[in-house]
């Protein structure tokens, strides 16, 4: 009788192969430690990785001076992108901010900065096409991972960068993310200066809010000179299951019909849109999710702590959980449980307070008097 031969097995296995997945993988290679991320996308340009994130100095760029790409960063950013715009509905400049060059948020394309993440590690670190369907426990924090093409393999550390629906998340939490009251419609403007040049003044250089009570056009200027544009809307969770996105026009009317009496320099946001419109729910765990220490198994990013994108956090702190984790790892190589605790501590207690942030950012965004709560933010009061 021929006997079964073992499942392939790596120490280290890294569902998802996201900014944090590629953080902690790095971050792990540096100090000599190998690890096998398993990403569901079928290669590095099967989708688009969105626009453009602010990262900052106290925690993505920490982690990037972990592991060892921070110059090579800061080579990459988009200048002038830290410009910000604040408009109300009727189109008037309520505050205007240039891009100096002194603040600590840099932009960067988030597919820039995954390119910068998936060229520092060694070639087949990442599994592409390696889509988890389950996990589950084999003991002494040893785990058996199954994917969808009918492989396995085992594991001794286990972590689930696999983003808001998580797939590794169930071991360790019974928590699913919500819906938070607000659905965005996404629409870009292609080569702005030329084909939408009065879109490209109204955005500026960098960032734009153009908010009213529960309304706003968030919408920023891309590294290729296009702008990127979210639609905002507080409203029931089945709101955009009532529109024909697969007819673009007639999914313009609809979002536009929730913005009538705003200026026409704002509507043109999406109006003029180049493409397809995207819809998004968006969704948050709740805020200081945590879980009791599971051996062998932890989440990083949003499988950790989803939050809404008010406070410009989400990809910061995953780079930072990618970055904490794998030093954690490296400092306690013979004690996995050490490490995973240690790592936990610190991000539970980070990932609470921009959760709550994050939170109270939504809120004041889309208050009755809006743009007020904004502005009352970036003076430093009470908002």
């Amino acid at each position: 009788m021929t006997a079964t031969p073992p499942l392939p097995h790596h120490p280290v296995a890294v569902v998802g192969g996201g900014l944090g997945g590629l953080t902690l993988a790095r971050v792990l290679h540096v100090h000599g430690i190998a690890a096998a991320v398993f990403e569901l996308d079928a290669s590095p340009a099967a989708r688009t990785q969105g626009g453009m994130l602010d990262i900052h100095d106290d925690s993505g760029q920490r982690a990037l001076r972990a592991a060892g790409l921070h110059e090579e960063f800061l080579r990459r950013v988009h200048p002038g992108g830290q410009a910000v715009r604040v408009l109300d509905r009727h189109g008037t400049v309520r505050l205007s901010e240039p891009d100096d060059g002194t603040g600590g948020r840099p932009e960067i394309d988030r597919g820039d900065l995954r390119d910068l993440l998936l060229g520092s590690l060694p070639e087949g670190t990442v599994r592409w096409g390696a889509k988890v369907t389950g996990a589950r426990p084999l003991g002494g924090g040893r785990h058996e991972v199954t994917l969808a093409d009918g492989t396995a393999f085992t594991t001794d550390v286990l972590v689930g960068a696999d983003g808001a629906w998580s797939r590794v998340r169930p071991l360790v939490s019974g928590a699913r993310p919500a819906y938070t009251g607000v659905s965005f419609v996404e629409a870009d403007l292609a080569r702005a200066d030329s084909r939408h040049p009065a879109s490209a003044r109204v955005v500026g250089g960098g960032m734009l809010f153009a908010l009213d009570a529960g309304r706003g056009f968030l919408a920023h200027r891309e590294g290729d000179g296009g702008l990127h544009v979210y639609a905002a809307v507080v409203t029931a969770e089945d709101w955009l299951d009532g529109i024909a996105f697969a007819d673009t026009e007639t999914a313009k009317a609809a979002v536009l019909k929730e913005c009538d009496g705003w200026d026409a320099s704002l509507r043109a946001l999406v109006a003029d849109a180049d493409g397809p419109l995207v819809p998004r729910l968006i969704h948050a765990l709740p805020v200081g999710h945590r879980w009791d220490r599971v051996p062998g198994v932890t989440l990083l990013g949003d499988a950790a702590h989803l939050m809404s994108p008010f406070a410009g956090e989400g990809a910061n702190l995953a780079l930072a959980d990618g970055a904490d984790l794998g030093l954690a790892l490296a400092a306690h190589p013979a004690d996995t449980e050490t490490a995973l605790s240690v790592y936990e501590a610190g991000m539970f207690a980070r990932a609470e307070g921009a959760a709550a942030k994050s939170a109270r950012s939504g809120d004041l965004l889309f208050r009755a008097d809006a743009p007020q709560g904004l502005l009352d933010l970036f003076a430093g009061q009470d908002a």
